[in-house]
């Protein structure tokens, strides 16, 4: 089966999606930790989220990760028949 363009984009955003909200929680310091904040303000919400380097981050470490699924997909490591047997279904 051959990806299509839509396809791989498709996939490719799904990636980039669990991968950015994977490295959110990375570098982030609370009000609290910093004991900072007026009245009225969440003790949780950081002081600084830093989003640019962590877009950077996410779009690098999801593109490894595609890069990696695609190329054992292309060499047969994930297919149908292989992943089948690995859950333990017979066709």
């Amino acid at each position: 089966m051959a990806y299509t363009i839509s396809t791989a984009f498709a996939i490719y955003f799904v990636v980039w999606w669990v991968t950015l909200f994977l490295t959110l929680p990375f570098g982030v310091r609370s009000l609290h930790e910093d004991g900072g904040g007026s009245p009225g303000t969440d003790p949780g919400a950081p002081i600084a989220a830093r989003m640019g380097s962590k877009l950077i981050w996410t779009t690098v470490l999801s593109a490894v990760i595609y890069a990696a699924g695609m190329a054992a997909y292309y060499e047969g490591f994930l297919n149908i028949d292989r992943l089948s047997k690995l859950m333990g279904m017979t066709f």
